[in-house]
């Protein structure tokens, strides 16, 4: 057998039929397992070249197995896919959807090329079936023949429409490659588009500039390893051998050979370096397997990622880890010695563990246990950055107060947070390009603009604040650091003793279940949701009622106790649940609420723009944008 490594868009440049044998099993790759991978490899490199990364290396999508060349009998050779028929397939989807995609942003030249990937061209006996490049079972025909001929979503759907059974909750599935289409469109849309289309047309590259860039990508930067057998290969002992199940080697086993055998290569001592730099590496707290997503991690491998991620400015998933580090030690050669890159990863190991066990007499322990709070590690490259930079306290301090005040601003106000691993790493670049310092760093997160990363303005921040979407964007952890944050602006000498470690609870104060145990302000009973539902817009009860809602989940409604109150009194009426509430809590946040003999929509409105004032003081808005300045 001979095997080649080819570009995705060669395996189907030349005027080929791949046909899978109708021995070989229906199409069955779905989103979770297979689609959103791939996505992730082809949108990585995508970006690479959207970001003009001169030495971003190949990626390999896997490999293929095709039989002998069949006799043609037709102007259209044909080969038999023996291995990989679901990816190959997969492919031929994907570049489908992205033809689609060039013709509804009219990039034409580029949906034209991506034609000639998709149909053969020229002469041929059956037109019908030797047009496509890849000819699926029998059981897949009409479904792949439907994606690559439709020519848009818009007709694909019309083809395939959404479906609901009776008495169903959810529409029926489409068929899965149906579904794979529609998949990578939808990608697509995010990321040559994303939410804030304004942002979009006036991104620092065209829309077909940036087409034209990952159209590139696709020739140069994706590949595959195609093996084509030859007289006398077994083709079932081969896609046996190839579909075997061995135990990975991890990308820390990879990257720690890779570096050892280098030492040894420059005559460098292995094993006082392995003592002095590596050998803790070893220890329990690196083995230990963390949740990322859905897969657990030994952290090694996420320092890892972290820390190359710090030093070239872009994302690295780990299943790319090794080959981005041998290709940025080979190609850019940032270290003297093997001993100097293993000094660095040492250090740079102690830094991470600062990170991830902060001890309470660190400076960074409040900006980190707040970024652990709010589950956003996509910092911890630019934290990696920043802790090599011998900050003073105070420029700590400053950092720490414009990630916090960017960052919680923005959940409050329920903005996204995909993509926030580009934000962290556009800032580490600026900073290793400019210089670190607090008012760069203030300054960069300032200047950023569109609902993706923007910094919210007073006004933003205090509609969210005094409505419903905070306790619905922060859920209670969330919630439970910004009445911590709160409560110490309430703190004295004679407070300041004591102690919160204990575990705290969001409590509404002013209860979700308020209908039995709290009239309106006329006395009159609210409407439940059913009734609100049937009630006429200008039913007096029916306003009162939907005013109250909006309320209850506002942050001037809420508060946070040691213990949680039984449900029993949670509900109860406020002369009731008042005295429960200073017995569960001593905070100073709480004691507030001793004068107040009612409690109802005016107490909080008032109480709302009250914490608001504080909230100002703690989480400062952005500086006016350079452009502004200017």
């Amino acid at each position: 057998m001979k095997a080649d490594a080819v570009t995705l868009l060669g395996i189907f440049e030349k005027k080929m039929r791949l046909e899978v044998p109708l021995f070989q099993r229906q199409y069955v790759w779905s989103r979770e397992h297979q689609w959103e991978a791939l996505w992730e490899d082809i949108a990585r490199k995508f970006i690479d070249q959207m970001e003009g990364r001169q030495d971003a290396p190949v990626h390999f999508l896997g490999a293929m197995v095709l039989d002998q060349k069949q006799t043609p009998t037709t102007h259209v050779e044909k080969r038999q896919v023996i291995d990989g028929q679901q990816r190959l397939t997969t492919l031929q989807l994907f570049v489908a959807a992205f033809r689609d995609f060039c013709t509804e942003h009219e990039c034409l030249d580029v949906a034209s090329e991506l034609q000639g990937f998709v149909f053969n061209k020229g002469m041929m006996v059956d037109p019908d079936v030797e047009k496509f490049k890849v000819w699926p079972t029998q059981a897949d025909r009409q479904q792949f023949t439907d994606v690559i001929s439709s020519g848009s979503r818009k007709e694909l759907e019309k083809r395939y429409p959404l479906v609901k059974r009776k008495y169903a909750r959810s529409f029926d599935p489409r068929p899965r490659m149906v579904e794979a289409y529609l998949f990578f469109r939808d990608q697509m849309d995010e990321l040559f588009i994303g939410t804030d289309k304004e942002a979009a047309l006036e991104a620092e590259r065209p829309l077909a500039e940036r087409v034209e860039l990952s159209f590139t990508a696709l020739k140069s930067l994706l590949k595959v390893v195609v093996i084509d057998l030859e007289a006398g290969d077994d083709a079932q002992v081969i896609f046996e051998t190839l579909n075997a199940r061995g135990e990975p080697l991890l990308p820390a086993d990879l990257l720690r050979n890779f570096i050892f055998l280098r030492a040894a290569r420059s005559n460098e001592p292995q094993e006082k370096l392995y003592d002095k730099y590596w050998r803790k590496f070893d220890d329990p707290f690196w083995r230990d397997e963390v949740k990322q997503g859905r897969l657990l991690r030994p952290r090694s491998d996420l320092y890892i990622q972290h820390f190359l991620a710090s030093k070239l400015t872009v994302d690295i998933p780990i299943k790319h880890l090794f080959v981005e580090y041998k290709n940025w030690i080979n190609g850019k050669a940032p270290y003297p010695s093997v001993e100097a890159e293993l000094s660095a990863l040492s250090r740079q190991g102690d830094q991470f563990r600062r990170i991830v066990e902060p001890q309470r007499d660190d400076i960074i322990y409040p900006l980190v246990t707040f970024l652990d709070n709010f589950d956003i590690r996509t910092a911890y490259p630019l934290l990696l950055h920043l802790l090599e930079e011998n900050l003073s306290d105070a420029d700590w301090q400053e950092i720490s107060i414009a990630l916090e005040s960017y960052l919680l601003r923005r959940a409050v106000c329920g903005l996204t947070t995909k993509n926030y691993n580009r934000v962290f790493l556009g800032l580490t670049r600026t900073l290793r390009k400019d210089g670190t310092s607090a008012d760069r760093i203030y300054q960069a997160l300032s200047d950023f603009g569109g609902d993706s990363n923007e910094w919210p303005r007073d006004e933003a921040f205090r509609a969210s604040w005094n409505t419903g979407g905070a306790y619905q964007a922060l859920q209670s952890g969330r919630l439970v650091h910004l009445f911590r944050r709160l409560n110490e602006k309430y703190l004295n000498t004679k407070s300041e003793a004591i102690s919160i470690d204990s575990p705290l609870t969001v409590e509404h104060l002013m209860p979700q279940g308020w209908i039995e145990n709290w009239p309106l302000p006329n006395g009159a009973l609210g409407l439940t949701y059913a009734q609100l539902e049937d009630a006429a817009p200008d039913d007096a009860a029916a306003i009162a009622t939907r005013r109250r809602n909006s309320l209850i989940h506002s942050i001037g409604n809420m508060t946070i106790v040691s213990q949680a109150l039984n449900s029993s009194v949670s509900n109860s009426d406020w002369a009731t649940k008042k005295p429960e509430i200073l017995k569960s809590s001593l905070l100073p946040i709480n004691l507030q609420l001793v004068d107040k003999e009612k409690w109802n929509e005016a107490t909080i409105v008032d109480r709302s723009a009250d914490l608001f004032k504080f909230a100002l003081g703690i989480w400062p808005g952005p500086k006016p944008s350079s452009s502004e300045k200017g």
